[in-house]
């Protein structure tokens, strides 16, 4: 009786609060068919490291300049249009549900992709932003990628141990660098020997991704990528 219950309970809330499009308005969904074919993809070629579209034989602008520990970074989108404000809604206006169709569209990319990985862990947060917060965009985002692919997720491994300025104040790549550094520890050997996909919402320099890259591979991570929902390309 319970799953008819529930069944019963989601049309209920359904016909109350139907879904409706982030960008037009549409009900039906969150995303809707029209907003889903203007979506800014990133097209191939790509750089092999960072993922970002770049033409054929010419060197990647986007890339950091210093030495990385992350194996290489990937986003499906730019963060732009509705991208921008999906994640927008996710962050900051605690629309939870839209983590659902975005990790629909992370799983159907890593998979074309053949991104290497055999365990999923999403960036923390300091439990001091998680406070205020309530929740972690990342962890969500993680969770119904997991329940896709049936791959294991390590939630509490990784933490984020030292509170640090948001990286949209930074001015440069390298202050961005600098503020990250020893920022993130690996608390368990749960990563020894694993391919590890970090998953997160946007990437902009790939400074956090690679510090956390950087705390998995001292616990032992044969491999890190960055997987996230857009990258901020400037």
């Amino acid at each position: 009786m319970l799953p008819v219950l529930e069944g019963l309970k989601k049309t209920a809330l359904d016909l109350l609060f139907p879904l409706r499009c982030i960008e037009c308005g549409k009900e039906g969904s969150l995303i809707c068919a029209a907003c889903y074919n203007r979506l800014p993809w990133i097209l191939p070629p790509v750089c092999p490291f960072c993922g970002v579209g770049k033409p054929l034989d010419t060197p990647c602008n986007n890339c950091p300049v210093f030495e990385t520990c992350i194996d290489g970074i990937r986003s499906p989108f730019r963060f732009e249009g509705t991208i921008r404000s999906a994640v927008h809604q996710l962050k900051y206006r605690n629309l939870r549900a839209i983590a659902i169709p975005l990790a629909i569209m992370m799983a159907d990319f890593a998979k074309e992709n053949e991104l290497p990985y055999d365990i999923i862990i999403p960036v923390p947060l300091h439990r001091k932003r998680l406070r205020e917060r309530g929740y972690n965009q990342s962890e969500l985002l993680a969770k119904e990628f997991g329940k896709l692919t049936a791959v294991q997720i390590e939630k509490d491994c990784l933490i984020r141990h030292r509170h640090t300025p948001a990286q949209a104040i930074a001015k440069s790549i390298h202050e961005r660098h600098y503020n990250l550094a020893g920022a993130f520890l690996c608390k368990n050997e749960c990563v020894c020997g694993k391919n590890v996909l970090l998953i997160d919402d946007v990437a902009t320099s790939g400074t956090t991704l690679d510090a956390c890259a950087k705390a998995l591979k001292s616990a032992g991570a044969v491999s890190v990528w960055g997987l996230t929902v857009a990258r901020d390309i400037r």
